[in-house]
């Protein structure tokens, strides 16, 4: 019952108001509103901040929430070690990863995976990587692939690989027969350029928001995507130029052969990519496995850590 509750408290938080969350839940506001006029009864305090837009925690609420995050990863390490002691290699891990690592990484390392542990059911969350970030620090993952910067201090972050962000444009567009492969230019030398964007939610919107932000540039737009891959290929054709990670070019030969690549002045931004986890999470013997199968495919047995 508690559970619920603080899954209803994130969806109203989420929606920004009472009336929004009962909408997405699907029932009524009046009935939504007493579900959480029972709760506070029980505890006997106040968990929703009412006179504020949007809605917000109370310390009382925020108090609850963190309580609620707890129990939740300590009932699921619990149920993965009674999995394991009962049915030796048996339960559940609930992966995030972004769909581009995904298509990276995902087919050298789950055959392995699955052959060891053949009874362990993978459910996977597909979506960029801040939002995967939120949902491991909401205890709605076990554990998630992400590239990001460390943001969250009750998650632990291994890194495992850091990427350079570069410019691209079609070998056949004007910004680059003015500029040769792998020159160092400044940003602004593009203000007046097209861009193909990725949407909110993706690391390297955070990186690219920011370098337009601290060079106080207006972008222009052609597009945003979700899609790295369909964002790229645009680029390649020289629709528009674009900031993306030099590990996706690399790995795509028919884009890397119509592009020219060019390392941004005081680009200060690298990504970096990291295995994820709750640190009140008690990783079971397949979770610790799967991260030592990424390991070696990302870069061999070296590690390192920030907690």
């Amino acid at each position: 019952m508690h559970q619920q509750f603080a899954k209803d408290l994130m969806t109203i938080l989420r929606a920004g108001s009472i009336t929004r969350a009962a909408k997405s839940l699907y029932i009524t506001q009046s009935a939504l509103s007493q579900r959480v006029k029972r709760m506070e009864d029980e505890f006997g305090t106040v968990f929703l901040d009412r006179s504020v837009t949007p809605i917000r925690l109370t310390y009382a609420g925020e108090k609850f929430m963190a309580a609620m995050l707890q129990i939740t990863s300590i009932t699921t390490a619990l149920r993965n070690e009674l999995y394991e002691i009962e049915h030796e290699a048996q339960g559940r891990m609930r992966l995030g990863i972004s769909l581009q690592r995904g298509m990276q990484i995902l087919p050298l390392v789950i055959p392995t995976f699955t052959s060891r542990y053949p009874r362990v059911r993978i459910e996977l969350s597909e979506y960029g990587s801040s939002r995967l970030e939120r949902m491991l620090h909401e205890g709605l993952c076990d554990v998630a692939l992400i590239t990001t910067e460390p943001r969250y201090a009750d998650l632990h972050y291994e890194l495992l690989e850091s990427e350079e962000v570069v410019l691209i444009a079609a070998k056949s567009s004007t910004f680059a027969m003015e500029h040769a492969d792998e020159e160092e230019v400044p940003i602004t030398a593009a203000k007046d350029e097209k861009f193909v964007f990725l949407r909110q939610g993706h690391s390297v919107r955070v990186l690219q928001d920011e370098l337009f932000l601290r060079n106080q540039i207006e972008p222009h737009p052609l597009l945003e995507t979700d899609s790295l891959e369909a964002a790229k290929r645009l680029a390649a054709e020289g629709a528009a130029l674009m900031l993306c990670p030099s590990v996706f070019i690399t790995q795509s030969p028919e884009v890397d052969a119509k592009v020219k690549r060019f390392r941004v002045e005081n680009m200060d931004y690298k990504r970096h990519f990291f295995f994820s986890y709750r640190k009140d999470m008690v990783l079971p013997r397949f979770m610790l496995d799967f991260l030592d199968i990424v390991r070696k495919v990302v870069h061999g047995n070296k590690d390192t850590s920030i907690s």
